[in-house]
Parts: C-alpha cells; structure tokens; sequence
C-alpha cells in the first residue's frame, strides 16, 4: 500500500472501526445539501473499500448516520477480474472494457463483469493470479488478475 492509495472520508460512528469493509452505493438524497458532502461522496461507486486508519477529530453531524460521522482513511480494496491472457502482465496498464458476453448464467460472469467498473476506467495489474476456474464457453483465453485504479 502506497501513502497515495489512503483516502479520507466520513463514516457513520457505528462502523468507523479500523478493518471494516464497505461497498460505496453513493450518496443519498439527504447528502446534497450538506457542506461536507464532497468528503463522504468522494469515493468510486461499486467500489469495496477497507477502513484502516480512525482519524483523530470531532464527531460531526449527520442527515443520514444518527450519531454522527467521524473522519476516515480508508484503501480501495483491489478488484479480481479477467482479462485476455496476453495483456495478463503484472505492472501494465489497461483499459476496461466490458467483456464480449452476456451469459450470466456462466461461473464466471462476476469475474469477467465485475460490479462497479466503468468502462474506459484505467487500471494497473498488481497481480496475476491464475487460470479460470471454469474454461470461458466463448473460447476466450483468459486469465484472473487484480487490479487497482491509476
């Protein structure tokens, strides 16, 4: 983890414990008229992210959390998905896309579509894991890797 994966936002008191990991589903209606609502609402939607750091501060008041919101760091946690396998090289750079499928009966729709990627979103590979589980019924060559937004 470098220093520039942290970002700092606002959590709910009840959940802002170091280790907790949450989907960002955006923000709700009551958000907009909030001036802090640029830290709360700056994260990726679709997106996990892992709290990792309580920042010392002041509770502050909020339309949606009843007791309030405490300042954050949290990482974007990194996403497992697939790409063809001769652009499966850790460190490179790619552009996502979604995949040329639509069987979402297949085992490895979630993989190949995973939830909370735009397309034209670019990534870096940090990882390159392995082989499908299930061979791609489209005859695709493809391999699993994780990723993190650049």
């Amino acid at each position: 983890m470098e220093e520039s994966d942290i970002i700092i936002t606002l959590i709910g008191t009840k959940l802002a414990k170091v280790g907790n990991e949450f989907i960002f589903k955006g923000g709700a209606r009551e958000c907009e008229p909030c001036k802090l609502n640029k830290t709360c609402l700056g994260l990726n939607s679709g997106s996990t992210y892992k709290i990792i750091n309580l920042r010392k501060g002041v509770k502050h008041e909020c339309a949606v959390h009843d007791t309030g919101v405490l300042a954050v760091e949290v990482m974007e946690i990194p996403v497992r998905m697939t790409v063809e396998s001769r652009k499966a090289i850790k460190g490179s750079t790619i552009v996502y896309d979604l995949a040329n499928c639509n069987n979402s009966d297949c085992e490895n729709y979630v993989m190949c579509r995973p939830s909370g990627l735009k397309k034209g979103e670019k990534f870096t590979i940090i990882d390159v894991l392995d082989e499908l589980s299930e061979q791609c019924e489209k005859g695709f060559s493809l391999k699993v890797v994780e990723v993190k937004r650049t």
